[in-house]
């Protein structure tokens, strides 16, 4: 199809709720001031249901658009237009349902919307499916031809020129159709992978740090690795991985037969590599992605030293991968009240210009936020927007931490790439891709943490603050390009006609996991196996590296704004405002960020070591 009509949700990361639904306050309860007000895009879901009506109509219209709209500039972009209106409408249609659904899952009514949905958008999908093939098909001297005809047809041509790039990689309308015929046979795997990693792994019963036996789950092990009990971490670390032991055959099983599903689309396509395919649609360039792993294994020595400190501080004679995410300083704790948290983002967004934090305050002030966690929300966060009004949306659930904190500046980040690229951006260039989608959210972040370290008020709140810095590049940036690195290596192999075993995937990926934390780290077994445990590796397509790519950008960005103002600010707020009007790699070029090179890789790395150089300090005096 032309676009994407689906909107993709931005989601920072979904955590269980660690209170039960019976203690929890219904949205009733809740002031409206820190609720949405879905009635700013449908007066009700009666009114919804109208529109849904009437949408579903227009489909059938499609049909006057078939063998025609090639032959002319001006039919050419009557079909675009009509295309684009109707998503339009979808898009609301879509955001209503779908906020609805989120805020309170047993709200029967929403879920029988948001399940429709998925049927209007099939439909849509049917019938504008011939609109791509149809393109393609035009020559561009023709297309260059049509533009002179119909100027309005001009308003598209990026999109148009995205898919005339895809022609060398679209087969003719008979294989295609067979292709989309067995969209859902490819998906198997992925399938099969996320009933058995999310609902049916055997996990055992262990005693936590109070002596109580409880059930080990995703949660509790992301949560357990935090704690300062040594014993229980090791022991819910070892648990953890007692059922992927069990199925890792299984598991091998439903890796290779993801892998090699990418790999056969790729050459059945016409690709160098599974990769290629991956990142040609953004029209990023393979060396983008073998640069992040060389520049990062050029310089693994920066994770090296954190490792070291961290072993060092917490006295261990040991350093197993379960140590890795406790904190050096868990003293330093303090609670933050929604009220609190949003004047320190205001504070913390001020390099950004009166601009954007006036917006933040208007979003603030204008229910664009759901804040608190309420009975059968949906848990996590995101920002949610429609691209066709009236606003973004962010979903939170409030519990008073420094990470909720985070959480909203992040969010936040989204919400105003997505205003900006509203505001200025006409529909069919709303949409960004993923490329540069984590950008603003961790721009805000770096921002956040440049505030809060300048303002800390004793040594130990700045060390703990650096500490969560180093922590956010440990997660963010290596482990990332570790995991992309065992991405390219396994599809390589697969390629090659290699057939990867469980041990061979275990070995490849405790070797990696060595290799970047260097000889202070004893890779237990687990860590090998972890491979099995990551779900992007089944159901996304080479997607990881753009965590890592992403942090490095925005890192590059703050540091600019930060030491020239408002010229970076302004470069910075056409980024934001870009949408999906270029190319990401060219966008960022235009905000003097280019990740063709190894700048902003390397940039990130030198900030870290400043801030171990710093740490390391603040300790030897303290």
């Amino acid at each position: 199809m032309f676009k994407k009509v689906l909107i993709v949700l931005l989601i920072l990361g979904v955590q269980t709720s660690m209170y039960s639904q019976e203690k929890l306050p219904t949205r009733d309860q809740v002031d409206p001031t820190y609720k949405w007000n879905l009635e700013e895009i449908f007066s009700s879901q009666e009114s919804w249901g109208k529109e849904y009506q009437s949408l579903q109509k227009e489909f059938s219209k499609f049909a006057t658009f078939k063998n025609k709209f090639t032959k002319s500039g001006k039919a050419l972009y009557e079909c675009l237009d009509f295309l684009t209106q109707l998503q339009e409408r979808f898009s609301k249609l879509y955001i209503y349902a779908s906020l609805g659904h989120d805020a309170d899952l047993n709200n029967l009514n929403f879920q029988v919307d948001y399940s429709k949905i998925d049927q209007l958008n099939s439909a849509f999908n049917s019938a504008a499916s011939f609109i791509t093939p149809e393109i393609i098909t035009i020559n561009p001297k023709t297309l260059e031809k049509f533009y002179k005809e119909e100027p309005k047809l001009l308003s598209y041509k990026q999109e148009l020129n995205s898919i005339i790039r895809l022609k060398e990689h679209t087969l003719n309308a008979s294989e295609e159709n067979i292709l989309a015929k067995l969209s859902s046979v490819f998906n198997i795997a992925d399938n099969a992978y996320g009933v058995l990693n999310d609902a049916e792994l055997p996990f055992p019963v262990i005693k936590d740090s109070t002596g109580k036996e409880i059930q080990v789950s995703h949660g509790r092990y992301r949560s357990g690795l935090f704690s300062q009990n040594r014993e229980y971490r090791k022991d819910i670390y070892k648990a953890t991985y007692v059922p992927y032991n069990q199925l890792k055959q299984t598991m091998a099983t439903l890796f290779n037969g993801r892998v090699n599903t990418r790999v056969t689309l790729a050459q059945i396509r016409h690709y160098k590599s599974a990769l290629e395919s991956s990142l040609y649609q953004d029209d990023i360039p393979v060396s983008v992605y073998d640069n992040l792993i060389k520049v990062t294994n050029d310089n693994l020595k920066t994770l090296h030293r954190w490792g070291g400190i961290k072993k060092k501080v917490l006295n261990l004679k040991d350093f197993h991968p379960y140590d890795t995410y406790v904190s050096l300083f868990p003293s330093v704790e303090r609670t933050y009240s929604f009220p609190e948290a949003k004047e320190i983002v205001l504070k913390a967004l001020q390099p950004l210009g009166t601009e954007y934090v006036n917006q933040v305050k208007y979003a603030f002030a204008h229910n664009w936020i759901d804040v608190f966690e309420t009975r059968a929300k949906r848990s996590g966060a995101y920002s949610n927007s429609s691209g066709a009004g009236p606003h973004p949306f962010i979903l939170l659930n409030w519990n008073n931490t420094l990470d909720d904190v985070f959480t909203l500046i992040h969010e936040l980040g989204h919400t105003m790439h997505s205003y900006f690229t509203e505001k200025t951006q006409p529909f069919q260039y709303r949409n960004y891709s993923t490329f540069v989608a984590e950008i603003a959210s961790t721009a805000n972040e770096n921002l956040l943490f440049h505030y809060l370290i300048t303002n800390a008020k004793s040594k130990e709140e700045k060390m703990a603050l650096i500490e969560k810095f180093l922590m956010n590049v440990q997660v963010t940036f290596f482990r990332q390009a570790r995991f992309a690195e065992f991405e390219e290596i396994a599809h390589q192999k697969a390629e090659q006609g290699t057939y990867l075993t469980e041990p061979q995937l275990t070995e490849e990926f405790a070797k990696l996991y060595q290799k970047y934390w260097g000889p202070d780290m004893i890779t237990d077994y687990e860590e090998g196996l972890s491979w099995a445990r990551i779900h992007h590796f089944f159901d996304y397509n080479f997607y990881v590296y753009q965590y890592a790519t992403g942090i490095a950008a925005s890192s590059l960005l703050v540091d600019n704004i930060i030491k020239e103002g408002q010229p970076a600010i302004d470069r910075y707020l056409q980024f934001l405002s870009a949408g999906n009007s270029d190319t990401p790699i060219n966008i960022l070029k235009k905000a003097k960020v280019d990740m063709t090179t190894e700048e902003p890789i390397l940039s990130l790395i030198q900030k870290t070591n400043s801030y171990l150089d710093e740490l390391e300090s603040l300790m030897q005096n303290k």
